[in-house]
């Protein structure tokens, strides 16, 4: 009987959900966080135990106890794999219902978001589909095919796991019928079934990137959510809304962070602005190769097509993310020149000279913006639970990490700072001299260091601690755009063709 109860007791610790495990996107609860896990610090072939070809997709791969699984897209397809984690092996492949059919950014995807797995089921999310629930050996289990939110660029946020719901914000930029109000909501669905649970509409929500995390404190825990200019509280088990905070931006993409004391959101400015004072020269010298007559202005006949209205400088011309294109439709071409004219025209010539767009370019409306809220309050806590603020060196995709009291923003150009998580004090600003141009991927901690991967395909260790210091740099030589996932001795990294294991022998 004893050792029946034992076997039992063991069961069940197995069906429950990992705590500590890289099961959702960055990791547990979205920390980017892999306490006690040693991968190699010093990456190379010599420790490279495989690498296998891969389906295109934006999505970080999440691990079980022995398989990795990620999303991709292939002709059309949306594709569910799984990998054997010690070999690399691919050990199935499920299509979604349909074919890819949202309409996304050319930079972005139709698989963008990440899955979720526990140790019974991988929960994958296709904007254009909606829920597929598999086990492990690819057997669907459920499905829940969800209306496509219409988005700026295309959906993003992933799902996660609270107790025996999976949670998924579907922030919407439609209008509700007769309102001015926006169709987004968060809605919890049934582990086990893909049932509806409960349902919370977020009516003064757009479409958003980011996705949420569970931030156990001191008074209980909150289901937390940026969005739309706002962070926002709710009670994870009923959806209902405790409290928010304002002050950020139209486009939020980063996952919060949080300790006991504070949960900590972040949002660059609208274009990606990470300072509070952008220097605006590498703006107007990104935008010479459209002054065509050279006349040291661009005038109003130069700015069709391929002319951009920059955002990212550091991107070439041709990179979808530089800027903000001219549309082809001569009538919404023509909207769009009068605004971007007014904004920065003030002699009405019709021209923008580099002294008029330096000027406007300094008054851009918003700010970058890094916020320290406390637990407890209801409704509007800006001003009640906001313990500091900063506005420099805020990255627009990465995601913040916490570690040991301090808060690490990769921003991009390579640009790292420190950030003291209590006081709000900036402890450093270095350049990762490695990485530079964009960076997408989300920090990620583990053995003493941070892994930072630019989309170029540089990933640089920094050691974490109050003193800068970059340890090493690799070359994956293919782009990667997507956050790494960690076990006790290892770090998978997706590129853009591959898929790829950096092993310590640990």
């Amino acid at each position: 009987m004893y050792i029946l109860l034992i076997m039992f007791l063991l069961a069940s610790q197995a069906m429950a959900e990992p705590t500590g495990g890289w099961h959702r996107f960055r990791g547990p609860n979205g920390s980017g966080i892999a306490e006690g896990c040693q991968p190699p610090v010093h990456l190379g072939k010599d420790c490279e135990a495989w690498r296998v070809s891969v389906p295109p997709g934006l999505s970080s791969p999440v691990l079980s106890q022995d398989r990795l699984f990620l999303t991709a897209e292939m002709d059309g397809a949306l594709l569910t794999l799984a990998f054997d984690r010690k070999t690399g092996k691919e050990l199935w492949r499920m299509a979604a219902p349909g074919k890819g059919t949202e309409k996304v950014h050319r930079a972005a995807s139709q698989a963008s978001s990440t899955p979720l797995v526990d140790n019974q089921r991988v929960i994958v999310y296709f904007g254009s589909y909606g829920l597929l629930c598999y086990d492990h050996d690819g057997k669907e289990v459920w499905k829940k095919p969800i209306p496509t939110p219409q988005t700026l660029y295309g959906m993003a946020t992933s799902p996660i796991g609270f107790e025996n719901t999976v949670i998924m914000v579907l922030d919407d930029d439609r209008n509700l019928p007769d309102s001015s109000l926006s169709r987004s909501r968060v809605v919890a669905f049934d582990k086990d079934t893909g049932g509806e649970v409960w349902e919370t509409a977020r009516p003064f929500s757009r479409s958003g990137w980011s996705t949420p995390i569970i931030w156990d404190h001191k008074e209980g825990a909150d289901l937390v959510i940026l969005g739309h200019g706002r962070l926002h509280g709710y009670n994870p088990g009923t959806g209902q809304g405790k409290w928010f905070t304002t002050g950020f931006s139209r486009e939020t993409i980063a996952v919060p962070v949080a300790n006991r004391d504070h949960v900590f959101g972040s949002s660059a400015r609208r274009g990606g602005d990470g300072d509070i004072d952008t220097d605006p020269k590498p703006f107007w010298d990104s935008i010479l190769p459209f002054d065509t007559n050279k006349n040291g202005k661009i005038e109003r006949s130069e700015m069709k097509p391929p002319f951009t209205f920059p955002l990212r400088p550091e991107l070439p011309l041709d990179h979808p993310g530089f800027g903000f294109p001219m549309p082809d439709d001569q009538k919404k071409r023509k909207e769009r020149v009068d605004s971007i004219l007014s904004w920065f025209d003030k002699d009405k010539d019709r021209a923008w000279s580099q002294e008029e767009f330096m000027k406007g370019f300094k008054n851009k409306p918003g700010k970058p913006f890094l916020m320290a809220v406390r637990p407890g309050g209801s409704g509007d806590v800006t001003e009640s639970h906001a313990s500091w603020s900063v506005n420099r060196n805020i990255p627009e995709i990465p995601s913040p990490l916490l570690h040991d009291g301090i808060i690490y923003l990769i921003r991009a150009g390579g640009v790292l700072a420190a950030v003291d998580a209590e006081k709000g004090e900036m402890i450093y600003r270095n350049r990762v001299e490695e990485l530079g141009g964009q960076c997408t991927a989300s920090p990620v901690y583990a053995n003493g260091h941070l892994y930072l991967v630019a989309s170029h395909g540089i990933i640089s260790i920094v050691a974490t601690g109050k003193e800068f210091k970059e340890v090493h740099s690799h070359d994956l030589e293919e782009e990667s755009e997507t956050t790494p996932a960690i076990d006790h001795n290892t770090i998978y990294i997706r590129t853009g063709k591959h898929l790829i294991a950096f092993r310590s022998s640990r």
